[in-house]
């Protein structure tokens, strides 16, 4: 393993459990106390938690299992094992440290829990993982029945929210509701506000082994432009293949990866897209 491999797994890591420790104070100081929910898996593992009186630390094991091999499929091995860690990490924090309660202010409950949340979210994506498996979902069933991933998003907690309103009170299900968009705008910022998708434009010498692996390793499909080198280390004038390719933002990190192990000094751009119609976005899953 190179030293560069291995400082980005060390950096990972530090993201991984940055985002445990957010997210595990939010739930446990804040959320599950005033039995206030989220979104997606966090948001049906609290509600079974506040209904049923099970430990969530428990629950937010079981309950992802399925997405964790779903992810496997759509995703990737690494993102699937990261994400196993991230979420046994958080399970365990849960379990084993008692943060205290902060307030039972519901307003202050709502923005600072979703903050938290959100936080740990977003620096767990940074670190190649999630804590939860929503987004996995929503990107499976966009490819396999249409519509937008952030339409699915929306459908599955419509869903969640209302079961919340009527198990909990209506109440409880609107501050929960402004826990979940306090915690999707923290997370936008925390990962800098990356779309479900991004256009990647990748200018290498290795152009030809880039789009390679890209395709065999990423699976994703790509388009080549012709071009003219014009920075310092090309030949003026000299003809270059530009890769461009679009993917879903959980999958910048091996794109980066697999890139930078065929040339280090392969320049890229992205760009945030809000959707994809047609063409090959990823249409397998990655090994």
């Amino acid at each position: 393993m190179s030293k560069t491999h291995l400082l980005n797994n060390l950096k990972d890591l530090i993201f991984i459990i940055l985002g445990v420790a957010s997210a595990a104070f939010g739930l446990e100081s804040l959320l599950l106390p005033n039995q206030f929910i989220d979104g997606g898996v966090t948001g049906i593992s609290l509600l079974v938690a506040n209904l049923t009186g099970w430990r969530l630390s428990v629950l937010l094991v079981a309950i992802n299992l399925p997405f964790l091999v779903l992810a496997r499929w759509v995703i990737g091995k690494r993102f699937a094992v990261k994400t196993a860690i991230a979420i046994t990490l958080l399970a365990i924090t849960i379990y084993t440290v008692h943060f205290p309660e902060v307030t039972d202010d519901k307003l202050l409950v709502a923005v600072f829990g979703g903050f938290f949340l959100g936080a740990g979210i977003g620096l767990s994506m940074r670190g190649g993982s999630v804590l939860d498996g929503t987004e996995v979902l929503a990107i499976f069933l966009s490819r396999k029945l249409g519509l937008k991933v952030s339409d699915w998003v929306i459908l599955i907690n419509i869903v969640i929210f209302g079961a919340a309103a009527y198990l909990l009170s209506v109440e409880q299900a609107l501050y929960s509701l402004l826990t979940y968009i306090v915690a999707s705008k923290t997370l936008d910022f925390v990962i800098d506000g990356i779309e479900e998708y991004t256009g990647v434009t990748i200018i290498s010498q290795q152009s030809e082994e880039v789009r390679r692996i890209l395709v065999e390793e990423l699976g994703s499909g790509v388009t080549i432009y012709r071009g003219r080198g014009g920075y310092r280390s090309s030949k003026e004038g000299h003809e270059i293949d530009i890769i461009y390719t679009v993917i879903t933002r959980l999958e910048i990190s091996k794109l980066t990866r697999l890139v930078r192990s065929v040339d280090e000094s392969a320049f890229f751009t992205m760009s945030s897209i809000n959707d994809t119609y047609g063409g090959m976005v990823k249409k397998k899953g990655v090994h």
